[in-house]
């Protein structure tokens, strides 16, 4: 029998209890931990609320993580991603700011559109990933993990200080506004009802700023963290309730949480910070490297550029992998172990998919063991279990893109 549980939900770090930022100055709630403006319509609903990376946030609601990982699936599901930072760019140098951070070609990005990049060291270590948008604003938008919210206010103000030094035009501002993600098959046609724009021209990684439901001045991209056609809505932190209250009124829409959002991330293929990837990882050995542009390839300008280079020539010594298996559930920091039983790699993620009723995993084993197709085992209570080295992503994507 399927078990529901996914235990891979929160980071191996130990979360901060007090983050630089976040959704409208988010109240205390008890141990230290923050809420979002939303944790009334959580608590109201059922939310069995848990600490993650500092903010109280939910696991799953009274439905069960199962249920609502295949109602996101099939139908859509309304995700609070308040926890997660956002930040506006502005001035002349903005790009320039921006790509002295991170691997993507951000002056390619056309107005409205968004990229996955990540924000590197000097040791070509993967200090965070984010999502940076172009908009039609004249700014940039950036989002970035909770986890990681401090340590990325504290690079990007220091660069700041240091561009406005030498005379370059350029402002940081960090948004108060909440962040909800409506995801599933059905987002389009729940979503379309509050919309005056055609979400059929929006393509994947694309952003607007509109009305949704009535409220003004939300920013709309076509993004998600599940594999499924998707939106994360920006919206005005004093009128988060009233849109998320707009979206959970349609039947289609169930409230999810972390354990679901878990679940079909992993089923996408797409790692988690502080679990898959952290600084002491390179985007060679984490399957990254599309995130890094051609122009930027070829200048070597990034943080952590020579590294990462001659990992692209020389291949890292180390891949992540996606592994399925039957038997018990694979689970992080499990051992992988190769034909004769010695250690070849860890798991960083792993549960039993609900979609496919078996378990998968990720994690970073010898390049010698890489190849899809390995047979493997996963030493499980101090038992070997076979385990198969499976390309990712395990469910396929729906990413919606405009004819």
């Amino acid at each position: 029998m399927l078990r529901a549980g996914c235990r891979a939900v929160l980071p191996r770090r130990p979360p901060r209890s007090a983050p630089l930022s976040g959704a409208g100055g988010p109240e205390a709630a008890s141990g230290g931990l923050r809420r979002t403006p939303l944790d009334a319509l959580h608590r109201s609903r059922g939310g069995r609320m848990v600490p993650f990376a500092g903010w109280s946030l939910p696991l799953h609601y009274g439905q069960g993580h199962l249920q609502s990982h295949l109602h996101t699936r099939s139908r859509c599901s309304l995700f609070d991603v308040s926890h997660m930072l956002q930040t506006r760019v502005y001035g002349r140098d903005r790009v320039r700011f921006m790509e002295s951070l991170v691997v993507g070609d951000i002056a390619e990005l056309k107005p409205g559109q968004g990229t996955l990049t990540l924000l590197t060291n000097e040791r070509g270590g993967i200090v965070d990933d984010l999502i940076v948008t172009n908009t039609s604003e004249d700014h940039l938008y950036v989002v970035s993990n909770a986890g990681c919210a401090d340590k990325d206010l504290a690079i990007m103000r220091g660069r700041e200080a240091e561009l406005q030094a030498a005379g370059g035009d350029i402002h940081l501002e960090v948004s108060e506004n909440a962040l909800l993600a409506l995801q599933g098959p059905s987002m389009a046609q729940v979503l379309q009802a509050g919309l005056s724009d055609d979400l059929a021209k929006l393509s994947f990684m694309n952003s607007i700023t509109t009305t949704v439901f009535g409220v003004p001045g939300c920013r709309v991209t076509r993004c998600g963290y599940t594999g499924e056609d998707g939106v994360e809505i920006s919206v005005p932190v004093g009128r988060a309730v009233e849109l998320a209250e707009q979206l959970l009124g349609v039947p289609e829409v169930w409230p999810a949480g972390l354990a679901a959002r878990d679940s079909l991330r992993l089923e996408a293929g797409l790692c988690l910070y502080g679990n898959d990837i952290d600084e002491t990882t390179t985007p060679a050995e984490a399957g990254l490297l599309w995130t890094l542009g051609k122009r930027r390839r070829a200048a070597m300008d990034f943080p952590g550029a020579a590294i990462i280079m001659a990992q692209v020539k020389e291949k890292p010594k180390r891949k992540r992998v996606g592994l399925t298996s039957v038997g018990p559930p694979i689970r992080p920091q499990m051992a992988i172990l190769g034909p004769e039983g010695t250690p070849v790699g860890t798991v960083t993620s792993g549960c039993p998919s609900p979609s496919l009723g078996k378990n998968i995993a990720m994690g970073y084993v010898e390049t010698t063991h890489s190849r899809a197709g390995t047979a493997l085992d996963v030493e499980v209570r101090k038992k070997r279990h076979p385990a198969l080295v499976t390309k990712m992503p395990f469910v396929p994507t729906q990413y919606y893109v405009a004819k």
